[in-house]
């Protein structure tokens, strides 16, 4: 199965910061960038939410590049209030594009969305963009006034950090048409409800093939 394809270790180069990685190299010009949970509170790129997307794609026959951001892990650096992330997340996709990839997912999970958001006013090589309980209660994405590349989102219905009533408000400013996914009983950090998470990411996979 094409999930059997192993990761493997690597570093990314992000300014003068060395990154470290895991990559899932699969044929086709497909691949997606995987960001993880805040670093303060203990979020890395072994995060089970990263877990179950890393999985999706990788079954879903996509590449995948997952990181820790500056300051985690092996990676060099310290946390940057999310601006050294920035340009992380950028470096990422560079380096996907390098490996061949042209068709770029860019997925963040939490604090990982809100950087990924981030990102967007410099126009990374950004295919599609999925955002897994970008958490707006607490951090400020009024900054973000449209996303064109949006895709996906999904939420927990009991997300105390991206609750459903205004995540509806905020799709409507950043992308109307994108599809919004809420798992009744699920709060932001998906215990019990990560194969649900996975099946959500790998129908999307699917439905969205044939336009990708």
């Amino acid at each position: 199965m094409r999930n059997a394809v192993k990761e493997r270790s690597l570093f990314l180069e992000s300014g003068e910061i060395r990154l470290e990685a895991l990559f899932a190299e699969l044929q086709g010009a497909r691949g997606a960038v995987i960001t993880h949970p805040h670093p303060l509170y203990g979020g890395d790129m072994h995060n089970s939410v990263v877990e179950a997307a890393v999985s999706a794609y990788r079954e879903s026959g996509i590449s995948t590049l997952r990181f820790n951001f500056q300051g985690v892990g092996r990676s060099g650096g310290a946390f940057d209030q999310g601006l050294g992330e920035r340009a992380n997340v950028l470096s990422a996709v560079k380096s996907m594009s390098d490996s061949g990839r042209d068709k770029i997912d860019l997925v963040g999970y939490s604090f990982g969305a809100w950087v990924n958001a981030g990102c967007l006013q410099m126009k990374p090589a950004v295919d599609r963009m999925v955002f897994i309980s970008p958490p707006v209660t607490v951090l400020d994405f009024s900054f973000m006034q449209s996303a064109p590349s949006l895709k996906l989102v999904v939420i927990g219905s009991n997300d105390a950090y991206a609750p459903p009533e205004v995540i509806r408000k905020m799709i409507k400013l950043w992308k109307p048409a994108a599809r919004l996914e809420v798992i009744e009983g699920a709060d932001h950090f998906y215990q019990g409800y990560l194969d649900r998470v996975r099946d959500i990411l790998k129908d999307f996979l699917v439905q969205t093939s044939c336009r990708a």
